[in-house]
């Protein structure tokens, strides 16, 4: 399953200066700052809590930090960032001190925040397979929670580490090769920067035949039915493409699906699916199994974008983008087919929908500047409507020229901010590819 950890990360090992007292400790002042913070039964400078929060299970030599802190939340764990940021003393995450490449020793002293107080479950949303975590969740209280649901959370370093920690290092584990590595199930990061800003990586967020189609979608999905490819046509699209590939589909909101294995799994996967979609109130359910024929739906479908123009020939395609949580995909798309019967574009919608994404393809003339604007108009109100919906504005083509003001309304000032100065870091002339994105 993928899974949305919400974690406070905290970098950056700086020589200490102002912080210290003439024996190279903390001051007494400092620490009375830190339990300001946290409370003073959420600070120890206890020798035996240095010395257990200065190594992992590494060869590396335990190295202990000044003082040790435990931060309840996130608002916590910003102040002391900047606490200890504006006094340039180092902090040094401490997530369950499983690692093995001495990630935890703090090689220059400091504060070391320990977060595993902060191992809540926020939230589980079994239909978009993803839940919020704190970042002090280990992967085995994680499955003991998901148990009762269905799902599972897949990465398995060995350890039972903290999902901060197996962030921090790119985890991977017994699992990888059919369910990836931790990258792969991390959908966003709620991060702490030096400062004490915060930071999300994705931003804060992601009923007609369409209700049946996307139901479909989840149920097959949740089932654990192995369904290599889900794709999702419009009654407009399904229609142009007939007439543009030359097909016979019935012209309704189409599911497109395809299956991989033996001929046994076939036929199961088959059946369990054609069981879910008639559940779902499908009008039709028809199978291809010679590629001759399986090549024609797949090369209609990837032609889907000239079967649009076909609607109007000599005008321009106008694609939007968004993305959000598959639960949310019924209330989108409805939505977005109301809006542009209302707006009076030609268009017609398609969509990656097993991971939420979906575009509307406008056919417009671009000569025609009112009309363009009515087109500009939807697609930003598409892009606002998604991020409302914790979704995003790009889901697979990118920022460019299009969506620069939708990408700042997503990730925000902060974030703006944080790309700007990697963008600087990296091209300080501005010379690669300027004026997109930013």
């Amino acid at each position: 399953m993928a899974s949305l950890l919400r974690a406070t990360a905290t970098w950056g090992l700086i020589p200490w200066r102002g912080y210290c007292s003439r024996q190279g400790k903390l001051s007494k002042d400092f620490v009375e700052a830190l339990k300001a913070v946290v409370g003073n039964s959420h600070v120890s400078t206890a020798a035996a809590v240095l010395q257990q929060h200065g190594h992992d299970e590494s060869v590396h030599r335990c190295q202990p930090p000044d003082a040790v802190v435990w931060p309840q939340n996130v608002e916590h764990v910003s102040r002391l960032a900047a606490l200890c940021y504006s006094q340039s003393v180092p902090i040094i995450p401490f997530g369950t001190g499983t690692g093995l490449e001495g990630g935890v020793c703090a090689v220059q002293g400091g504060v070391c925040i320990n977060l595993t107080h902060m191992d809540r479950i926020l939230a589980l949303n079994a239909e978009d397979f993803s839940v919020v975590v704190e970042p002090g969740v280990t992967r085995k209280a994680l499955n003991i929670y998901l148990r009762d649901s269905g799902l599972w959370f897949p990465v398995d370093p060995g350890a039972d580490a903290s999902l901060c920690g197996m962030a921090a290092t790119a985890a991977s584990g017994t699992n990888a090769v059919r369910y990836g590595t931790i990258r792969d199930n991390v959908l966003n990061l709620e991060v702490v920067l030096p400062g004490g800003q915060l930071l999300h990586t994705a931003g804060q967020g992601r009923h007609f035949r369409v209700q049946a189609a996307v139901d479909t979608t989840i149920h097959i999905l949740q089932a654990a039915v192995p369904v290599a490819r889900i794709e999702f046509l419009d009654e407009v699209m399904i229609d142009a493409c007939n007439r543009h590939s030359n097909l016979n589909c019935t012209v309704a909101p189409t599911l497109f699906l395809e299956f991989h294995g033996s001929e046994q799994a076939l036929a199961e996967q088959l059946q369990r699916a054609e069981e879910i979609t008639k559940c779902n109130g499908a009008l039709h359910f028809s199978w291809a199994k010679e590629a001759e024929k399986r090549n024609q739906l797949w090369a209609a479908r990837h032609n889907a974008w000239y079967a649009a123009l076909a609607l109007r020939p000599g005008c321009k395609g106008y694609s939007t983008d968004v993305c959000v949580p598959i639960s949310r995909l019924p209330e989108i798309l409805v939505q977005t087919k109301e809006d542009l019967q209302a707006s009076g574009l030609t268009g017609a919608m398609v969509g990656h929908v097993g991971d939420g994404n979906f575009h509307c393809i406008l056919v417009v003339d671009p000569e025609d500047a009112e009309e363009l604007h009515r087109a500009e108009t939807f697609a930003h109100q598409l892009g606002r409507r998604a991020l409302a919906l914790h979704g995003t504005c790009t889901g697979e083509h990118g920022i460019g020229l299009g969506k620069r003001q939708l990408l700042q309304e997503e990730v925000g000032t902060v974030g703006i901010e944080i790309m700007r100065q990697l963008k600087a870091t990296l091209d300080p002339r501005g010379l690669m590819n300027p004026g997109k994105v930013l």
